[in-house]
C-alpha cells in the first residue's frame, strides 16, 4: 500500500510559477511509475506528466510541454512538478498517482492516488 500526499498548490497570477510536491509513504517509490493528473470543475481527470521508476523516461501532455517539468527523488520518496508560465487554463486540482507499471500515462494504469492540491491561476 502506498500513501501519497500532495502539497504546494496555491493561488498564483498568470505567468507565475509553482512547485508541487508529492510525498509517499508505505513503500519505496522506485518500483512505481509516477504521474500527475489534473481535474478542473466539470471536466474529466486529465494526464499532465509521467516519469518512469528510474526517472529515465518522462512524458507530458501537449498543453504543458515546455512549461512543466516532472522529477523524482527515490531516496526521499518524493515526486515534484515544477510549473512555470502558468495560464488560467492550468487551474485545477492536481493529483499525484503511483502505478505498478514502471511507466504509464492513462489514469486506469494508476493504483494509488493522493487527495489532490488546488492550483488556481488568476488572469
Amino acid at each position: 500500500q502506498v500513501q501519497l500526499v500532495e502539497s504546494g498548490g496555491a493561488l498564483v497570477q498568470a505567468g507565475g510559477s509553482l512547485r508541487l510536491s508529492c510525498a509517499a509513504s508505505g513503500r519505496t517509490l522506485s518500483g512505481y511509475g509516477m504521474a500527475w493528473f489534473r481535474q478542473a470543475p466539470g471536466k474529466e481527470r486529465d494526464f499532465v506528466a509521467a516519469i518512469s521508476g528510474d526517472a529515465g523516461r518522462s512524458s507530458y501532455a501537449d498543453s504543458v510541454k515546455g512549461r512543466f517539468t516532472v522529477s523524482r527523488d527515490n531516496a526521499k520518496n518524493t515526486v515534484t512538478l515544477q510549473m512555470i508560465g502558468l495560464k488560467s487554463e492550468d487551474t485545477a486540482v492536481y493529483y499525484c498517482a503511483a502505478s505498478l507499471l514502471l511507466f504509464a500515462t492513462t489514469p486506469r494504469a494508476y493504483n494509488y492516488w493522493g487527495r489532490g492540491t488546488q492550483v488556481t491561476v488568476s488572469a
